[in-house]
């Protein structure tokens, strides 16, 4: 298996490592298994609340890279998800919001909920120059609980399936069969679902007086490579 983040060749192996988390109750002994691999570079598959995501340490230059060339893209034009534990750190990757648009944050995170920021100062060296940030808060204990033992956010995007009828596969298993030669560790914590988080944008210039408006991507019409392009993933 290739290990994408530092171009070196791993001793062979069938399959991508798949470890199995309940989301009611992370084993904490797990969560540090994945959150190792995170540090070393690896990139990993996980459960959120809508579609399984891949993604790995927001701070690992090498892995955001390794990340972006399986993506097709380069990291100042990807459109990754900030997954977060939670709304404190979020002035370090967002510029400051007003309140009315904070409490809307908090109202709906944790949540499938994808919201588009201006972009802060404290961003990575990989997304500097970034206009705006896509921040998630999942209703998920696993990605959640990951991210808090790592100290900071997970870059993310979304398990794409090859069927042109099914956009997203549901079930662990087969995407660790599908993706072991490309990602490190699969969590199993059971099915997935199959439509991705709705992306709400923040963006004054882009909402009239301020307010914020609700997209959903799946239902603007668009080629599926058009939305894999533009939309923030869960």
């Amino acid at each position: 298996m290739r290990n994408l983040a530092s171009g070196k060749t791993k001793p062979e192996r069938t399959m991508a490592e798949l470890i199995k988390i309940y989301p009611e109750n992370p084993d904490p002994r797990r969560i540090e298994q994945v959150v190792e691999v995170l540090r070393r570079g690896g990139l990993v598959i996980y459960p959120t609340d809508t579609v399984y995501g891949l993604g790995c340490d927001i701070g690992n230059y090498k892995a955001v890279e390794a990340l972006c060339r399986l993506k097709h893209v380069k990291p100042e034009k990807a459109n990754f998800s900030f997954i977060c534990s939670d709304l404190s750190n979020l002035s370090m990757y967002a510029r400051q919001i007003d309140t009315p648009t904070f409490k809307i944050l908090k109202r709906l995170l944790p949540g499938p909920y994808t919201f588009i920021l201006p972009a802060g100062p404290g961003l990575p060296k990989a997304f500097k120059g970034k206009k705006t940030v896509g921040i998630r808060v999942p209703d998920n204990n696993i990605p959640r609980e990951i991210v808090r033992a790592l100290g900071n956010p997970i870059i993310s995007t979304s398990v794409y399936d090859t069927d042109e009828i099914l956009e997203y596969t549901t079930d662990p298993s087969l995407i660790a069969e599908r993706m072991d030669t490309v990602v490190d560790l699969v969590i199993d914590g059971g099915y997935g679902g199959n439509i991705a988080s709705t992306v709400i944008s923040a963006i004054r210039r882009y909402c009239a007086r301020g307010r914020v408006r609700r997209t959903n991507s799946y239902k603007q019409g668009r080629t599926r490579k058009e939305r894999e392009e533009r939309k923030e993933d869960s």
